[in-house]
């Protein structure tokens, strides 16, 4: 029998079965990280600009440095608004700051310095009306969600070089990301049964473009999710709520995909996310990703010890050391050893590696990696 390759080896890691050799994974790049990768002379302005998770840029920067591949490279379909808003400027302000009307209907102030998400001023989805008038009708099921083209040129599992997944789309997140967190705290108290229609109308859309995509092409290697619905203290929505009003939705979608052959379920959510675990364990989401280190020292080590085989991850890798130096990285990655020893965990920088990034030290945490696990 052939031994397994990388790509290989990282689904049966995943699945406790035995590898023979162990992927070394990211999760992306900030634009500036990579702008100023390309200044530097390490990549090119057009693999700097041409950059996506997955594709051929994503592949000779990751490669440049010594991953393996991006972890994070899913067939996405249109999950949300269709059509979005049409941006357009709202004014500007005497410093320069513009206020822009983005695709959620959300008015952002941007400026040309600034690199983190942009404040939020307004937001058109108020109330009952707004949603039935200006977001419902976005908000409907279609075929032409799913880039149909882009499907039928997936390749297929026996010439891949990493895991492919189907992004199953956002419960919640994409809801607070068009109404605000503030916005989105009234309405639950003001107009719970209007919440209550907004995550029907979501999670529907969520799962008949998940089983268009699956009754075409069932050959995904895992289902991926994205919420980002916690921060560093924990949920920005009531676990209670959580478990009882989306946890039935991700379980539709978990049990639809399984049934297609798919055993590995990944969630995105940032922060502290220890309270919203138990929902997405009993809902059939199995892996989580990028499993944030932060201020709180997320790990996969205490949610193994409380939920078994269960839990999987890929992540926990502490992003900030590539600004420090090695003997800071050789410390993150004997920290990772005993976790890896747990079995059904892939390091993964926690996030997008960011501007402060050396270059040198990325490329020195993969040598290492490779040495250590490989």
């Amino acid at each position: 029998m052939e031994p397994l390759n990388k790509y290989e080896s990282a689904l049966a890691i995943l699945k406790y079965q035995p590898a023979d050799t162990f992927p070394v994974v990211h999760f992306g790049f900030w634009t500036e990280t990579l702008e100023k990768w390309a200044e530097e002379g390490h990549i090119t302005f057009e693999e700097a600009r041409g950059w996506g998770d997955g594709n051929s840029y994503d592949e000779t920067i990751g490669a440049k440095l010594g991953f393996d591949f991006n972890w994070y490279s899913c067939f996405h379909f249109a999950s949300s608004l269709m059509p979005g808003f049409e941006t357009r400027l709202v004014r500007t302000h005497p410093d320069g700051a513009r206020e822009v009307l983005n695709g959620d209907g959300v008015i952002v102030i941007q400026k040309d310095e600034a690199g983190s998400i942009p404040g939020e001023v307004e937001h058109l989805l108020k109330d009952r009306k707004s949603w039935e008038e200006l977001y419902l009708p976005r908000l409907q099921w279609s075929l032409e969600r799913v880039d149909w083209e882009a499907l039928d040129k997936l390749p297929a599992p026996e010439v891949r070089t990493h895991p492919v997944g189907l992004h199953c789309g956002s419960l919640f997140g994409r809801i607070r990301d068009i109404t605000g967190l503030v916005g989105l705290s009234y309405l639950m108290s003001d107009d719970p049964v209007l919440v209550d229609e907004m995550v029907e109308v979501t999670a529907e859309i969520c799962y008949q473009g998940t089983k268009a995509i699956l009754d075409r092409y069932d050959r995904f290697d895992f289902a991926h999710f994205w919420e980002d619905i916690c921060y560093r203290a924990g949920p920005l929505v009531n676990p209670k709520y959580f478990k009882e009003r989306i946890g039935p939705h991700y379980r539709r979608i978990t049990d639809l995909v399984n049934a297609h052959g798919i055993e590995i379920v990944s969630l995105d959510c940032d922060g502290k996310i220890d309270r919203l675990i138990p929902t997405w364990i009993e809902n059939g989401v199995n892996t989580m990703f990028p499993i944030e280190v932060g201020t709180w020292n997320a790990s996969l080590t205490p949610w193994r010890q409380q939920y078994g085989n269960e839990i999987r991850g890929v992540g926990g890798m502490n992003k900030v050391v590539f600004s420090r130096g090695y003997e800071d990285i050789r410390v993150e990655i004997e920290r990772l050893r005993p976790i890896v020893e747990l079995g059904g965990f892939i390091p993964c920088p926690d996030h997008r590696i960011p501007p402060d990034a050396k270059w040198e030290n990325v490329q020195y945490y993969c040598e290492l990696m490779q040495k250590t696990f490989s």
